[in-house]
């Protein structure tokens, strides 16, 4: 077998040639294939085991003949593969195979050639000198009333006034499309919905003042709704063109939310492992709350910036030649891919690709590890959040039979270890920077994120 192997400094992509595979590489295992299959065969006019092995190898033998052949190459690959231990890409890819060499009939000495993708080598960025910031928003008093003013509503109790008298009222509501003269049109649209007062047009809220259960309001959705109200009920009903369509509307329900008193019951019942007497007390919690949700979210927003910190400021030579003849490789259903679907995919390809490469090299170089412990803990912080929990003793048997469960689950476990293994690595680059903290206001913070999403669509 002769072997040419360019220096790795020289070239990303190495052709390795001159695999030679003798008739002895294959030929025993061929021939004791072909006796295992006519064992085998079920042939109409042969009883089980006494087919002719002639007749086998004249009806079956080249497929098992290229299968011999190709397996050998596949073993010589490997083998060359580990003794050199060469850091690749991926699996070699052959270079013009040409099947029709292999005959059956004619067992020969053949060679065949194989192009295998080398990673390169590449530095990362210097964190110390990337200029990153970890935004701060302060919570504001009105942010804190805000929050209190939600949990007493999302707490509150439901009442069913007999009219409508508020803007704050709930309305279950029953659409039904109608004709210009109110007649309900039998294969119209029809959906129950569940609407505020408040999101009716202004100028048609006095329609539904003194109304009550039961009574019906005939409407078109351009006279009764606007802006994102509007797109709301277009979305529930199902289409986006019914604005100038009449519909019959017929409330089947009033509701009102009265908020929470805020008292020791309510302060109890939201935090139950904690003394709060007092709403100065009660307010002081929540403020400390939301301030940890920012600092999350501020937290979340440097890690993606540090994402790309790495992405972006890491040069990685890639072969891109070898690349797209591989992702051309990876079709459905043994198809190749088209030249067309193969340049679409490949910049998110060799995105992936490139930050496969960092964040291998950033856990070997860092002894990043995560231990079978840590995964349990993900998995009892994760049933805490099911339940909406703060806490849970895993002494309990049922906390520990659902721990054990989640960690015989193959694919449970892969997926807690990288979502472990990559939340270490962005702590460990939080350490590398030194990010400039700057206050932001709660409106600039989201409209910031919105904007990065908007670039990433």
């Amino acid at each position: 077998m002769g072997v040419r192997v360019p220096p790795p400094a020289q070239m990303k992509v190495q052709e390795v040639k001159g695999f030679k595979i003798n008739k002895e590489d294959y030929l025993p295992t061929f021939e004791k294939s072909l006796k295992e299959y006519s064992k085998k065969a079920n042939i109409p006019g042969f009883r089980k085991g006494m087919v002719p092995a002639g007749l086998i190898k004249k009806m079956y033998g080249n497929s098992l003949f290229v299968d011999e052949v190709l397996k050998t190459v596949d073993k010589e690959v490997f083998q060359y593969l580990e003794t050199e231990k060469l850091d690749i890409f991926a699996q070699p890819l052959p270079v013009d195979m040409n099947l029709g060499q292999l005959d059956v009939n004619n067992p020969n000495n053949y060679t065949f050639t194989f192009e295998v993708g080398m990673k390169p080598h590449f530095q990362l960025p210097e964190f110390a000198k990337e200029k990153v910031k970890r935004y701060k928003v302060q919570v504001t008093d009105a942010m804190l009333n805000e929050e209190v003013e939600r949990l007493r509503t999302r707490y509150g109790n439901m009442t069913e006034p007999k009219t409508v008298s508020s803007e704050e009222h709930v309305l279950n509501v029953s659409f039904a499309e109608t004709d210009a003269k109110g007649n309900e049109i039998e294969d119209g649209i029809r959906k129950d919905n569940s609407l505020l007062v408040k999101y009716f047009k202004e100028s048609f809220r006095p329609n539904l003042v003194g109304k009550k259960k039961d009574d019906i309001i005939h409407l078109k959705l351009d006279d009764a709704f606007e802006g994102k109200e509007k797109e709301w009920v277009l979305n529930d009903l199902g289409t986006d063109t019914a604005t100038e369509k009449n519909f019959k509307v017929t409330i089947t329900k009033i509701g009102l939310v009265e908020p929470r008193e805020l008292n020791e019951e309510f302060f109890s019942q939201l935090f139950p492992n904690e003394e709060i007497k007092t709403d100065e007390a009660f307010r002081q919690k929540i403020k400390d709350e939301l301030q940890k949700q920012w600092d999350a979210e501020s937290r979340n927003q440097l890690q993606h910036g540090l994402y790309h910190v790495l992405l972006d400021h890491t040069h990685i030579d890639v072969p891109a030649d070898f690349l797209k003849r591989w992702l051309k490789t990876q079709g459905q259903n043994n198809q190749p891919k088209s030249e067309e679907e193969v340049e679409k995919e490949f910049p998110q390809f060799v995105n992936q690709l490139k930050w496969s490469l960092i964040t291998e090299k950033l856990i070997q170089e860092n002894d990043i590890k995560v231990e079978p412990d840590e995964i349990r803990q993900f998995a009892k912080q994760q049933l805490l959040g099911y339940m909406g929990m703060q806490a849970l003793d895993e002494e309990q048997q049922w906390v520990r039979d659902y721990i054990d469960r989640m960690m015989k689950d193959r694919k449970y476990v892969e997926d807690a270890y990288n979502r472990l293994q990559t939340q270490k690595i962005f702590d460990w680059a939080e350490t590398q920077v030194n990010a400039e903290e700057t206050p932001v206001s709660k409106e600039e913070f989201l409209r910031m994120n919105e904007q990065h999403q908007h670039q990433h669509h």
